[in-house]
């Protein structure tokens, strides 16, 4: 079959490479003028390293990326450890696939590489597709001044996706009250030990803290969310202001401001975090969305990336047994749209459990490692590449 793409970042790529397993020939149609990600780093847990070892990405993954020993929680003040999740060899034996820190840059490159050296993938940059109908059996879209056909096309158009928009009208996101700041942090501008080799969330009324290595551990990424009203940007490309990131954490564990400290400013971006509730329906006929246009999923859980990887595994998978496109198409939407669903309001309640404060804090503290390790299981242990379709 002839699969079109609309979107060529990490969920569009993946889901192109999966495809092109079973010999279809995809055509990927990203909007920018190159392939590239805003510098951020990105969490990627057993349940969708699975699929990019399957991929054959793992020697690209350990390359690029970071394999952390753990993740711990610490309280905002004093630093204490609230609980510490075992990763590294742990994760391995008990989930089955390891866990990695890595740039989002480094991730969407090692995707592009593989996607070039296939064949039967056809990666068309400065494509946006402006629109889409049927055409006899097959569906047509419209790029800047073309036109293109294939059997079926998948919007993987991100958080603003127009294949959505197209299917089900434009929608209306609720602002969560939660603004996020992300920057970088050279190892080499930190004191030797500063930074343990895991994530390192802070818990403090109303904000949190989050710091884990990338690119080798060259580089810290920080995301930081915050409490307030009065700033809604929805966007990942808005500079932030440095003076306003400091004050949001004046008074916080000295740890925490020496990160603040050495922050390169010019990587310093802040931008508000909008909520969807999850969809009844994603596609119609030949079309269906991927990844953060169907399922976009607050950062609490570090899964909105590991989703829209899964998601091209099992779309690959449904096609691979539907020869009827919306079947397939039908088949995979009712498959993902529980569990994503389910990751969407996980990652909105986590947002409140990591604010609170008073007798909430002192009761939250006291069970977070067992209820966590509850809640990891399903999540990282789910093998998306054998129990979908069995």
């Amino acid at each position: 079959m002839k699969v079109l793409i609309a979107g060529g970042g990490i969920g569009g790529i993946t889901a192109a490479l999966c495809l092109a397993r079973d010999g279809h020939e995809i055509t990927v149609f990203e909007q920018a003028e190159s392939f590239g990600e805003v510098g951020a780093g990105i969490q990627l847990s057993p349940n969708c390293t699975r699929v990019l070892h399957w991929l054959g990405l793992e020697d690209a993954l350990r390359a690029s990326g970071f394999l952390p020993v753990a993740t711990q929680i610490r309280s905002w003040d004093t630093g204490h450890v609230i609980s510490e999740s075992p990763l590294g060899d742990a994760a391995v034996a008990r989930f089955g696939a390891p866990y990695y820190h890595i740039h989002r840059g480094d991730l969407l490159a090692l995707l592009v590489a593989a996607a070039e050296r296939a064949t039967n993938i056809c990666l068309r940059t400065g494509a946006r597709v402006t629109g889409f109908e049927p055409a006899s059996g097959k569906v047509r879209i419209a790029t800047a001044g073309a036109t293109d056909e294939g059997d079926l096309l998948i919007g993987a158009d991100g958080i603003h996706s127009g294949v959505r928009a197209a299917l089900w009208g434009n929608e209306t996101p609720t602002f969560t009250g939660h603004v996020a700041w992300r920057a970088m942090v050279r190892v080499a501008d930190l004191p030797e030990g500063l930074v343990r080799p895991m994530s390192t969330v802070w818990w403090g009324p109303g904000r949190h803290f989050v710091h884990y290595y990338v690119r080798r551990g060259e580089l810290v990424n920080c995301v930081c969310v915050v409490e307030k009203t009065g700033w809604e940007v929805e966007s990942w490309t808005e500079r932030g202001d440095y003076e306003a990131f400091r004050a949001d954490f004046a008074g916080w564990h000295g740890d925490v401001q020496r990160l603040i400290d050495r922050v390169d400013r010019t990587s310093l971006y802040q931008w508000a975090l909008f909520d969807r509730p999850p969809m009844a329906a994603w596609g119609k006929g030949r079309v269906t969305l991927l990844g953060d246009a169907c399922h976009p999923t607050l950062p609490f859980m570090a899964q909105g990336a590991a989703m829209a990887i899964e998601d091209g595994a099992v779309l690959a998978a449904c096609l691979r047994r539907d020869e009827e496109v919306s079947v397939a198409l039908g088949r995979y939407e009712n498959l993902r749209r529980a569990r994503t669903a389910k990751v969407q309001r996980g990652s909105r309640r986590n947002g409140a459990v990591f604010h609170m404060s008073g007798i909430g804090a002192w009761f939250r503290d006291r069970v977070a490692g067992k209820a966590s390790a509850r809640a990891l299981h399903p999540i990282y242990g789910f093998d998306v590449l054998h129990e979908v379709l069995d």
